[in-house]
């Protein structure tokens, strides 16, 4: 992607917005065919037939309503994370109309919502909803950013290719964590940068550690850091880095979408807990104690007059404590080293704040009108992630051919090369040989598995069985020629493979009778499809089974991977779009083992190339050895 002028850059971003916006529209209009056609859970983003189960009152008053279906069977596969925006409403409500909320929990039978207001009904519905003041944020800050003159475009210039990154001498720092050569170069190269720098983070190499290792220096020089990432769980990863080395960090945003035990770190908490809140609460009591005095009945000739100046008193009253509340949340906000919070920042709240440094987490998954909002408040910006996982999401085909799908780290990476990122090279997670393949293949051979994780083996957790702490550490199991054929789901347009499924229900007893725990095994699909079916065969309290997507950033012992695709023509869809693949390849920590269709996935050569490296390394298998191929 190349662009003549900022000017034609942000012409760009606004089309792909609109673009955007009709994808969103076009897929509302879907869900309610969908429904129409008798299937309202089928999009994954309704949930029907709901009652309330539990309800308690959460920080800011906020109700949170716990839903489930009848006789608290499991819900189906959706895609209502927990921050996602929701409409709870009545079951029979034709327009969808309801009540705002947020998810706040997930747990296999019930969902909870954090609502200001109880939904009216008895049995509900939960729509996923589209959160157009996102796209509104992004508009404006696009045309913030659009409009900047002199010295203020240094940073734009920079992110668009039009100027070169600047970096100082490297800096001698005294870490405070424990890091390894590469983290430390990849900190005093952040350190150094006078607008921008990159840190490329490949699987369980401590891409999180090593940004929150550059916050806190920044924080020790004086500086006030802004941190961000793309989602609600990425910026309280990174939040869980920062407290446990620094006391002064401040989560933003919607109490329901912090993780629990970060919830002290709350913009909402710090302000409940401060001296002056109690005075808030104080007044606000004044307050409706005059209102209740002006509304009481009184015959006396002035009582007209004595009405009007009591509600005049609690209107005065209100608006004093909306002044104090509002100079409290400011003093909370000024008062903190690191604000933290999602690429979606309440202009309001944090006003005309600048920031010595900006931080962005999971740099990857954000898209280019994504992050000037924060990029708006920076003086300097490091970026963080890793281009060859999961991409943005984009809903629009046309805007992701166009280059919507391109975060700007990866654009940054592509296009200054080496000058502008430092990657880290050793990781933590795997075992050398569940490393070797991804490493070849998207990190030019430079990751090194950690002396604590090289030799890595099923046989080092408690109560494994000689049996499975004999087996190799990665098996793949081909079906080509055994007719195990991927078929559409019923009723739906995603692939599923019931032959397939019944293998991995039998790889995943056979792990739980080898001593495995449930909770450290995952399944891996790339289709819904086959997430569905599976969840329904394999109900074992603990065990996970998800999509791609589900495990970014995430870690099991063991992974079993079904790659779905089998067919006549070679078509696989987008596993075509090897990055999602990366991920799968690279959750487990000692055992992998993986089933597909070698002569539909061969006809791609990364594909081809994995498999040739199975099969040199004597770990190929066909289900024809299973007796029952045919």
């Amino acid at each position: 992607m190349g662009w003549a002028t900022p000017e034609s850059y942000f012409d760009q971003l606004e089309r792909w917005l609109a673009l955007e916006g009709e994808a969103e529209r076009e897929r509302l209009a879907d869900r309610r065919r969908q429904q129409r056609a008798g299937n309202p859970e089928r999009s994954g983003e309704t949930l029907v037939n709901l009652r309330v189960t539990d309800h308690r009152t959460g920080l800011a008053g906020r109700l949170l309503m716990d839903f489930a279906k009848p006789a608290s069977e499991p819900l189906p596969m959706n895609r209502l994370k927990v921050g996602a925006p929701v409409v709870v409403s009545g079951e029979d409500d034709p327009d969808l109309s309801g009540q705002p909320g947020v998810v706040s929990a997930r747990r296999p039978n019930t969902i909870q919502v954090a609502l200001d207001d109880w939904p009216e009904g008895r049995r509900f519905r939960i729509d996923l909803c589209p959160d157009e003041s996102t796209r509104l944020r992004q508009l404006g800050a696009m045309s913030r950013a659009r409009g900047l003159s002199g010295s203020a475009t240094r940073l734009r210039e920079v992110l668009l290719g039009f100027e070169t990154p600047r970096f100082n001498d490297l800096p001698r720092v005294e870490m405070v964590t424990a890091l390894n050569p590469p983290q430390e170069e990849a900190v005093r190269f952040a350190l150094a940068a006078r607008d921008l720098a990159i840190v490329h983070g490949p699987p369980g190499t401590g891409k999180t550690t090593t940004l929150a290792e550059i916050v806190l220096q920044a924080v020790r020089a004086g500086e006030k850091v802004l941190a961000c990432a793309a989602s609600n769980t990425a910026v309280d990863n990174l939040l869980e880095k920062l407290a446990g080395v620094m006391p002064s960090v401040l989560r933003v945003g919607h109490p329901a979408r912090v993780f629990e035990a970060l919830r002290g770190h709350t913009l909402d908490e710090l302000v409940e807990n401060d001296e002056a809140s109690a005075i808030v609460r104080e007044m606000h009591r004044d307050a409706d104690r005059l209102l209740r005095a002006a509304d009481k009945p009184s015959r006396s000739r002035d009582a007209h007059q004595r009405r009007r100046e009591l509600r005049a008193e609690a209107r005065e009253l209100r608006r004093d404590a909306r002044h104090l509340e509002r100079h409290t949340i400011q003093q909370v906000i000024d008062a903190a080293d690191v604000v933290c919070t999602t690429l979606t920042i309440d202009e309001e709240l944090l006003g005309d704040r600048r920031f010595d440094l900006v931080v962005i987490d999971e740099a990857c998954q954000a898209t280019e009108p994504a992050v000037w909002q924060a990029v708006l408040r920076a003086e300097r910006l490091v970026l963080a992630g890793d281009h060859c996982q999961l991409p943005p999401t984009v809903l629009s085909a046309e805007a992701a051919r166009e280059g919507l799908g391109v975060s700007p780290m990866e654009r940054l990476v592509g296009s200054a090369g080496s000058d502008v990122f430092r990657r880290l090279t050793v990781q933590y997670r795997m075992h050398e040989r569940l490393m070797a393949f991804p490493s070849a293949r998207f990190y030019a051979g430079e990751l090194v598995a950690d002396a604590s994780v090289r030799g890595r083996r099923i046989a080092d957790l408690p109560g494994i069985q000689p049996e499975l702490a004999e087996r190799p550490i990665l098996e793949f199991w081909d079906t080509a020629g055994a007719g195990w054929d991927e078929q559409l789901e019923p009723d739906g347009s995603s692939k599923q493979n019931l032959k397939e499924a019944g293998w991995v229900v039998g790889q995943v007893r056979e792990l739980l009778e080898g001593g495995v725990p449930a909770d450290e095994i995952a399944v891996i699909a790339p289709y819904a499809a086959q997430v569905r079916l599976l969840r329904g065969r394999l109900q074992v309290p603990g065990l996970e089974i998800d999509t791609v997507d589900g495990f970014q950033g995430r870690e099991k012992e063991v992974v079993v991977i079904t790659f779905v695709r089998s067919n006549p023509t070679g078509e696989i869809g987008f596993l075509g779009d090897t990055r999602r693949t990366n991920v799968a390849l690279t959750r487990a920590r000692s055992l992998m083992r993986a089933i597909g269709d070698s002569a539909t996935l061969g006809g791609n050569e990364f594909y081809a190339a994995l498999l040739d490296d199975i099969q040199q390394h004597g770990e190929y298998h066909s289900v024809w050895e299973l007796g029952d191929g045919a």
